[in-house]
């Protein structure tokens, strides 16, 4: 089942989602969608991979070290719900079409994570799994973080696009007048889940 703006995916069907995080400045946007993804009881198991560039930034952006317990380390707290994979382990369950991934968001995504996705470089845990969202045709959110964007990212952009990912850049929104970093955080992060069909009852929403 494809994701567009206009064909959402159904909030029952959704029980096992991928988060990933690659090396780009953003960790705090990564931090929020798995500690919402963690409370969502709708949400039964959570695939959580991170790259080895991303360990650098976890240490620069958030303080985290090493490569045990990272999703722990980022939650500040154990999740029975959230399974790490270890980002060179091409056999695990999410690198292959048979295990049921209802969806993936790729969080901060990077420019050559992107590049590798787009080319079909699935050499690696984040890139194999996010190929196997494109063939079997699940959502696929890339939030991109780069800028300025040569023409390089932005043809990478659309050949990741035209395969059926969705480009969702890692802008925040300032409409709802967001009080703290952590309010345009958490805003962000709601759209990504209602994009995915997990609305959030606390996210603000235009009214016009």
């Amino acid at each position: 089942m494809g994701l567009d703006a206009g064909n959402r995916m159904n909030s029952s069907a959704l029980e096992n989602l991928t988060i990933a995080i690659t090396g780009a400045s953003g960790v705090i946007f990564a931090r929020h969608l798995l500690k919402m993804a963690e409370a969502d009881a709708r949400v039964k198991t959570i695939n959580f991979i991170a790259s080895e560039n991303a360990l650098r930034v976890m240490a620069e952006e958030a303080g985290i070290s090493g490569r045990s317990n990272l999703a722990e380390q980022l939650l500040g707290k154990k999740s029975r719900k959230i399974q790490q994979q270890n980002n060179d382990d091409i056999g695990a369950n999410v690198a292959s079409g048979s295990y049921p991934t209802d969806a993936m968001v790729v969080i901060p995504c990077s420019m050559g994570t992107l590049a590798r996705i787009a080319s079909g470089l699935a050499i690696k845990l984040v890139e194999r799994a996010a190929d196997v969202c494109l063939k079997e045709q699940r959502p696929l959110l890339l939030c991109v973080r780069e800028t300025p964007l040569n023409k390089i990212h932005i043809r990478n952009m659309y050949r990741a696009a035209d395969a059926g990912a969705v480009i969702f850049p890692l802008i925040p929104t300032f409409y709802n007048k967001p009080a703290s970093q952590d309010d345009m955080v958490r805003q962000f992060a709601s759209r990504v889940l209602a994009h995915i069909g997990l609305e959030q009852p606390d996210a603000y929403r235009w009214k016009g």
